[in-house]
């Protein structure tokens, strides 16, 4: 059955969750329709562009959710710097469903998709490492510890997700919070 929807805003989650599931290659109109309950007339008028658009616009908006909810806390220089690396790991895990949700811009990374999208998915992690960077300013190699810990969250989502177990995902990021934490600690 067709949906009706007010907005385009309204059909990012939806497409969010089609391209999780099925990647972008596998992600065809016919499969897009069956999981938003929109038809075809409504997702052109809406992306004209049709499935690029369509995914850059997820995209978009799960990179303006991380800097807000994440990038931008983590440069508050206001709040302490080991309150600002708690509250990312805290953040992530509630968004990557402690590894059970993949990672939109981690999955463009790996496959094809990285030829159209790869400015985008570059300009996600080297955010995010910048970001962290900031919090761990004091620590020696911050930008070196910044990577370690990106790195490790998208290796612990992988590996949580392959092993069907999330407390992989917990195990793997409560070490890299340790790691954090020792090196913010005088």
């Amino acid at each position: 059955m067709v949906r009706q929807v007010a907005e385009r805003s309204d059909t990012i989650p939806a497409l969010a969750n089609v391209f999780r599931t099925y990647g972008f290659d596998g992600a065809s109109l016919a499969v897009i329709t069956e999981h938003t309950g929109l038809g075809k007339g409504s997702l052109y008028n809406f992306f004209p562009r049709g499935k690029e658009e369509m995914a850059e616009a997820v995209l978009d908006e799960v990179a303006g959710w991380f800097r807000a909810e994440v990038f931008e806390p983590l440069r508050a220089e206001s709040v302490p710097p080991s309150q600002r690396v708690q509250s990312m790991f805290v953040t992530v895990a509630d968004y990557f469903r402690s590894g059970q949700r993949i990672c939109l811009f981690g999955a463009f990374a790996l496959g094809e998709e990285r030829s159209r999208f790869g400015t985008k998915v570059r300009t996600y992690f080297d955010e995010w490492t910048v970001a962290l960077a900031a919090a761990l300013a004091g620590a020696e190699d911050s930008i070196g510890l910044a990577e370690v810990a990106v790195a490790g969250i998208q290796g612990a989502i992988v590996m949580s997700r392959a092993l069907d177990d999330s407390a992989v995902y917990s195990r793997v990021t409560t070490k890299l919070e340790d790691r954090l934490m020792q090196t913010l600690t005088p």
